[in-house]
């Protein structure tokens, strides 16, 4: 979960760290879904919310707006948004894993949400050109077989002058932080994930990822490579533990990065 990426490991050309392993990416999800919410909650100390609220409102999402939010999982993030957009704005939430939706269309139903899901591949969505104002990710990019063409399809919904929202770890730096969060990610992520869910390839599979999947300005990079998005911007969340990147979709223009903590 720390510093900025930028280096030439895997991953860093911005082509699927997975490759063709999507059918088996979404069995992993499938088998921990009744358990997903309860192993991010311990696992993260409660600060995803911290970081989703974040990625929403870096986002510029406001009342009435249209959102997508793509590898929704058990839905937080598209319920954080439809908070944000409120009765006159719209969330639809996607996800590849039938078992994650049912979660989160359960947690709608007891919430009292209107936030819509649906199965669906980020690589290939099932809607129309300009259709959105918003369209988001939360910790989905990296199992995307292709992450710019992911980021590519996802700005391709999204209307001109719109956002698209990426939430994904980073890779801490620093003298102590760094190797700390090295520590726990390689070493007590898995183990305790493993207990609370009873799945603990999902969680080594977690680290073996976001740890080679490229950050900060080797991401935004990625964004505008694509083409796609007039201005790219980076935040930094909980000492680079997650980051947050908004590019506005248009003509290529221009890019900035920055860091902090989450507020």
């Amino acid at each position: 979960m720390g510093s900025v990426y930028a280096g030439a490991g895997r991953g860093s050309n911005g082509h699927g760290i997975l490759g063709g392993m999507s059918s088996q990416v979404r069995d992993m999800f499938a088998s921990i879904a009744r358990r997903y919410d309860h192993g991010n909650q311990v696992l993260s100390m409660g600060l995803h919310h911290r970081w989703r609220k974040s990625a929403v409102r870096l986002s510029g999402a406001t009342p009435g707006n249209r959102v997508l939010d793509c590898a929704t999982g058990t839905g937080d993030l598209a319920f954080e948004f439809q908070r944000a957009v409120g009765e006159k704005g719209s969330v639809i939430g996607i996800d590849f894993c039938a078992e994650m939706i049912e979660v989160a269309r359960e947690k709608a139903s007891r919430e009292g949400l209107g936030t819509r899901f649906e199965e669906a591949d980020a690589l290939r969505l099932p809607y129309a050109d300009r259709s959105f104002d918003v369209a988001s990710i939360a910790f989905g990019i990296r199992n995307v077989d292709d992450p710019a063409r992911g980021l590519e399809e996802m700005a391709r919904v999204v209307r001109p002058g719109g956002s698209v929202a990426v939430l994904e770890f980073g890779q801490p730096g620093g003298p102590l932080f760094g190797p700390l969060y090295r520590f726990y990610s390689a070493s007590v992520l898995p183990r305790v994930g493993g207990w609370l869910t009873g799945e603990r390839r999902a969680y080594e599979y977690l680290h073996r990822t976001s740890s080679a999947f490229p950050s900060g300005t080797a991401f935004l990079e990625m964004m505008k490579g694509t083409g796609r998005f007039s201005h790219v911007s980076g935040r930094g969340l909980t000492g680079g533990i997650a980051y947050v990147y908004v590019g506005t979709v248009g003509a290529p223009v221009s890019a900035t990065a920055g860091g902090g903590a989450a507020s």
